[in-house]
């Protein structure tokens, strides 16, 4: 019990530094972080992907079936990549999954590289193949100042 009481409140101070970005911004902030054309993934990808599985919202989280739960602005897995008191099996990432929920990006964004690195690249993503795979991405970057 007291180790649930400990999620719930890291969750909220995480909660409470989250931030929703802009198009834009974001686009701009994934640019600066490397991610335009990582593991050959554009940067439209990126953003595609990412308003498609948060929105550009840090605070996302998502109860999956399975009883894993994905987190922050990317969407990352707890049953793989990040430690959560649910369902974690492999913690690929090597962090607590609330590290995810915050303003600062970094460590979604360094999660999400390793993602990538894994066979299924950016694949690994359902939100990705289903909205931004073999489509005109240009819209998610129109209008941006990079």
């Amino acid at each position: 019990m007291k180790m649930m009481k400990t999620l719930v409140l890291l969750l909220l101070v995480a909660v409470a530094n989250a931030k929703r970005f802009e198009r834009c911004d974001w686009a701009r902030t994934l640019k600066a972080s490397g991610m335009d054309g990582y593991r050959g993934i554009s940067l439209a990808d990126w953003v595609c992907l990412t308003q498609h599985e948060s929105g550009f919202d840090t605070s996302t989280t998502n109860r999956n079936r399975d009883g894993s739960t994905d987190y922050g602005i990317f969407q990352i897995n707890s049953r793989w990549w990040c430690r959560d008191s649910g369902v974690s099996s492999s913690n690929g990432c090597n962090i607590n999954c609330s590290q995810l929920l915050t303003d600062n990006v970094r460590t979604a964004i360094t999660c999400a590289k390793r993602v990538v690195r894994d066979p299924n690249g950016i694949r690994a993503w359902v939100a990705w193949r289903n909205n931004c795979q073999n489509r005109d991405l240009s819209s998610y970057l129109r209008g941006c100042r990079l």
